[in-house]
């Protein structure tokens, strides 16, 4: 009855008396009855973080009275089915009664958290990765959110970056499978569904390359390598029909995204054809001033919306500055008709015009609120993300059975910073989420113990926890310390200079080794860091980034055997800060070094090996794979014939295992250069001990191409090496020769 009532109470509105017309013919209907300023209102998402109690209380009165004119288009950081339905009440009292949009930041999981991005990232999983999505965007809709500002596809090759936890890391194919993973899954079956929310495909574009990993700062490069790099996963995104776009804070050499007609105009909505539309990062129209580019709030809303940025997100700009720059000539109409155009259109395409409330459902936020098997879900996935980097002598995985285990360090009784950075907060969290410390706890036998001592503090140089923990651990038949930097160490605004253990932990560590205990080393980020004593010296080391919801009973999985552990890093691992950037997919340089250690007059330091302390793609297993009997299809092939190469890969020990199996191609010569190496597929199979596996790959020329110095995306004759393997540092290779 409630739904029949909305309906006729619309139609009498003449909301929803649109018959048969498409959407397009709707959106253009509506426009013709809209003012300057509704239109212009269109493009206004303010931030309800202070309607904390609803919007009828808040404080913020300019704000509602501006919603009920018609003059916000959307509302972000507002949730919940009692305050979504606040919000469009309000936005219902303005004579055309156009819906509000509601966006979230849900980046790695809403009522149920999963790892973080970059743990996701290690899976290698785009099956994992994308059902995560879809549980994400159902529980987020149910809690009344239409569009999450996610999924991040920028490339980062800089883990001093705060940003690199939120997105896949270093590698442009790998990053783009795993961006078209996340569209899917937060999309569903199509935008309208009850359980799909609008994706957001950011930051546009190059925010990855940031200098010297700090957040918000400037990107300069060739166009080559802007389209080499780091625009094809928002290409691929475009492609695919991700809703909208989300503006970076850099500029790309010298003209902020925000206002860089080239990425906006001439490639999404030009080259590209993109439908959807573009929404400002937080307060970056405004931020045009200090970057130097507009010298007031009304030149950059000028510039903001001639380049093409569709939404103004928290800058409060485009409705103070817009309606009076369109009366005065000095903007087109033309724009802002096609930027509110676009935002209508999701709307309509949203089922909104039909029923505003229809995602603002007690009952349904009732049902997600605790779904059993959303969270275990997030145990498996917890357990897939891990990488276990070091095992010698085969500690791992432990006994249940095991009399004593020690727990030390200052994350082992942690429950809300196992949600990672971006996380949204409830109530409630400290007694739904695992700790380290309980999910150990309850796989251990019944006759074992498990002893716990802090040791210090996260990133100060208080040692008074040490004897404590040093006594711990003598008493102990294996300790397991949990290591690493807070939760909110990596994000947004966290870029760090130096990417060690912060505080004392590294001197808790060697205290602790003195005592001659075997020790299992959990390492706890959101980024890469450098532990390079630890890398050296503990026998065992597990990557459990930070694991969201479930993270004790994933990482207790992992522990003691349940799930044999078989990420790999997306990203490569730094041995120094100097380093930095390190990747795999280099150039060669005039002057390559030989080997590992050689330094004299190549391009090397003379202090430091020249490889990272582990490379990307590299992860153990409790077991053993080995690889052999790679095959080509053809050694010398011509025009769009099909190369296929097989290798086969045979479990050799003790434990069922998976294993990501990585092809890589390498052009040795061209017009511009090229990497060393090129990740062109990659994948994960299930391998049963003693058994063997034919793993196939296809290559054709589509797989060839690359941009040249006048961006013609073309492929050339001549010879390539192909080369497979477990990760980017051990592959086999062989040569094949390829012409038009």
């Amino acid at each position: 009855m409630k739904k029949a009532y909305f309906l006729l109470a619309f139609s009498a509105l003449g909301i929803n008396a649109y018959g048969q017309k498409t959407v397009d013919q709707k959106v253009s209907e509506l426009l013709s009855k809209m003012s300057l300023e509704e239109k212009v209102g269109q493009l206004v998402q303010y931030s309800g973080f202070e309607y904390a109690t609803g919007p009828q209380n808040s404080n913020s009165a300019t704000v509602l009275e501006e919603i009920k004119k018609g003059r916000v288009g959307s509302m972000l950081n507002v949730a919940g089915a009692e305050e979504t339905i606040a919000f469009q009440k309000l936005a219902l009292q303005s004579g055309l009664k156009i819906p509000l949009l509601f966006g979230q930041d849900v980046i790695h999981g809403y009522r149920t958290t999963f790892p973080v991005n970059l743990g996701q990232a290690a899976s290698w999983d785009l099956r994992l990765i994308e059902k995560s999505e879809r549980i994400a965007a159902t529980e987020a809709s149910a809690y009344g959110i239409h569009w999450t500002f996610a999924p991040m596809v920028d490339v980062a090759r800089d883990p001093r970056w705060g940003r690199v936890m939120e997105g896949s890391g270093e590698d442009t194919y790998l990053g783009t499978q795993i961006g078209l993973a996340r569209i899917r899954g937060f999309q569903g079956k199509g935008l309208g569904n009850l359980d799909a929310v609008m994706a957001c495909a950011k930051h546009f574009a190059a925010y990855g390359a940031a200098v010297g990993g700090r957040d918000y700062n400037s990107v300069d490069m060739s166009l080559r390598q802007l389209h080499e790099t780091y625009l094809p996963p928002f290409k691929a995104a475009a492609d695919a029909g991700v809703a909208t776009f989300m503006n970076s804070f850099n500029d790309i050499n010298g003209i902020p995204a925000t206002a860089n007609s080239y990425i906006l105009r001439d490639l999404l909505k030009g080259k590209w054809n993109y439908k959807g539309f573009v929404v400002s990062d937080w307060g970056s129209i405004g931020e045009m001033i200090p970057h130097g580019y507009a010298k007031d709030a009304g030149e950059a809303a000028e510039k903001a919306i001639a380049a093409g940025s569709d939404m103004d997100m928290e800058s409060h700009i485009y409705m103070t500055e817009l309606p009076r720059l369109v009366k005065e000539g000095k903007v087109n109409i033309k724009w802002v008709d096609d930027a509110a155009g676009r935002i209508l259109k999701k709307k309509f395409e949203m089922g909104l015009f039909d029923d505003p409330y229809r995602f603002s459902s007690a009952k349904r936020q009732k049902e997600q609120t605790n779904n059993t098997e959303h969270r275990k879900f997030g145990r498996e996935f917890g357990s897939k993300s891990i990488v276990l980097l070091k095992n010698h002598g085969n500690i791992l995985p432990l006994s249940k059975a095991v009399k004593t285990v020690a727990l030390i360090g200052p994350f082992g009784k942690e429950t809300v910073a196992n949600h990672g950075f971006w996380s949204i907060t409830f109530k409630d969290d400290q007694q739904r989420i695992v700790s380290q410390f309980d999910g150990i706890k309850n796989q251990l036998d019944k006759n074992s113990t498990l002893l716990y001592a802090k040791g210090c503090n996260v990133d100060d140089n208080d040692r008074s926890m040490f004897a404590e923990a040093v006594e711990t651990a003598k008493k102990a038949d294996v300790v397991i310390m949990t290591l690493g930097e807070g939760h909110a160490m990596s994000g947004e605004a966290k870029s760090r200079s130096s990417i060690g253990f912060t505080g004392v932990q590294e001197d808790l560590l060697k205290e602790i080794a003195k005592t001659g205990k075997p020790i299992v080393l959990m390492i706890n980020a959101g980024r890469p860091l450098i532990f390079n004593w630890a890398a050296d010296h503990i026998p065992a080391i597990m990557y459990t980034w930070w694991l969201g919801t479930e993270a004790g009973n994933s990482i207790a999985d992992v522990l003691f055997g349940t799930v044999n552990p078989g990420g790999k890093l997306p990203m490569s691992f730094p041995r120094t800060e100097g380093q930095i950037p390190v990747y795999y997919n280099h150039y060669n340089t005039g002057r390559p070094a030989k080997n590992n250690t050689d330094r004299n007059y190549v391009s090397a330091y003379i202090d430091l090996d020249n490889d990272p302390k582990f490379p990307f793609g590299y992860g153990l297993s409790y077991t053993e794979f080995k690889y052999s009997d790679m095959n080509l299809s053809s050694t010398a092939l011509k025009g769009n014939q099909t190369l296929t190469v097989d290798v086969t890969v045979s479990n050799t020990g003790k434990y069922d295992g998976e294993e990501v199996v990585q092809l890589y191609v390498k052009d040795l010569f061209g017009k511009v250069v090229r990497p060393v190496k090129e990740l062109k597929s990659f994948q994960k199979v299930l391998i049963r001990k003693g058994e063997n596996k034919t793993v196939t790959f296809k290559l054709t020329p589509e797989d060839l191409k690359f941009f040249d110095n006048d961006l013609n995306y073309d492929w050339e004759s001549g010879e390539f090496d192909i080369m497979i393997g477990t990760n980017s540092q051990n592959v086999q290779t062989k040569r094949i020769n390829w012409t038009r």
